[in-house]
């Protein structure tokens, strides 16, 4: 098949390469030409603009997204409403938050311009292992599509998740649940780092990951971590969120349904980023106006 690829990041450039190995013809355009280059030597059709990009497809035309969610993505389907014609296809590939897919799928509707989401795991091991796709919109033109999603994904490795939004609801909801499994390995190896007993983290990770009931492929990055780094030197506490997080903790609450570890490893993450946090010091002042315990 042939896609129109905008946005060649971690995961764009090598969701590109991918389909480029399995014999689709990419058309590919980048805010920085450098990397719209780098993939037009390994095969791609370049374009120095948008426009350029819809002019080089053939129709019905497929344009996919590999950007940062918000104001970026609404610009680019504004501008790309205007660029494509009836019965052209929009993906948004990104972390676009669910109800944006919904007034996206609108504003191309009006332009008889299809739209489909598609939430996407695999970080930057995606071009060896395969990229994980969760897709929302159309059962038809997800069928249409669907020889783009095979070269993409591994094995049983996408699904058509439901309607408009459904691919990036469940891409929100998994983003949620890795937040909880990551923290509870951070903690697990803390306990392990503060102990007397001086077990190496590195061989611990390996351990747990043959056949125990906490194995998985976050436990092999961590072993690939320490056996990099062992103590983890020079890397530094503070942790960011991309806001799928945030956007699981909106909806559980949206929903009434209790999610408690999601909820506390999203505000783990906001200490991280703090230095001497205000309500830390507050809790050392109480301790010392009602027990006199010292204060440091």
């Amino acid at each position: 098949m042939q896609i129109g690829l905008i946005g060649l990041g971690r995961m764009g450039m090598n969701m590109g390469r991918r389909w480029l190995a399995g014999s689709h013809k990419v058309v590919a355009f980048n805010r920085t030409a450098k990397k719209t280059k780098e993939l037009a030597k390994e095969g791609a059709v370049a374009a120095a603009t948008m426009k350029e990009l819809v002019r080089k497809l053939s129709r019905p035309r497929i344009v996919w997204l590999m950007l940062p969610a918000g104001a970026v993505v609404d610009q680019h389907v504004k501008t790309l409403a205007g660029l494509l014609s009836k019965g052209d296809l929009v993906i948004d590939g990104g972390n676009t938050y669910y109800k944006d897919d919904l007034r996206h799928a609108l504003i191309l509707k009006a332009r008889g311009i299809s739209f489909m989401d598609a939430g996407v795991s695999g970080g930057i091991w995606g071009l060896k292992l395969g990229f994980c796709t969760m897709t929302g919109g159309d059962p038809k033109i997800f069928r249409h599509i669907e020889p783009l999603l095979k070269t993409l994904a591994p094995r049983d490795g996408y699904l058509h998740c439901g309607p408009t939004g459904a691919g990036h609801f469940v891409k929100m909801v998994h983003n949620g649940i890795e937040y909880g499994m990551m923290q509870a390995y951070a903690e697990g190896f803390e306990i392990l780092q503060a102990s007397t007993y001086k077990t190496d983290p590195r061989a611990v990770a390996h351990l747990w990951n043959q056949g125990s009931v906490v194995r998985s492929w976050l436990l092999e990055l961590a072993e690939a971590a320490f056996t990099k780094n062992p103590n983890l030197k020079g890397i530094s506490g503070y942790v960011g969120d991309s806001g799928e997080g945030r956007w699981t903790v909106q909806q559980a609450v949206e929903s009434g349904v209790a999610a408690p570890v999601t909820a506390m490893a999203l505000f783990q993450r906001f200490v991280s980023r703090q230095k001497d946090p205000f309500s830390f010091r507050v809790l050392a002042a109480l301790r010392n106006e009602f027990g006199g315990h010292a204060t440091f």
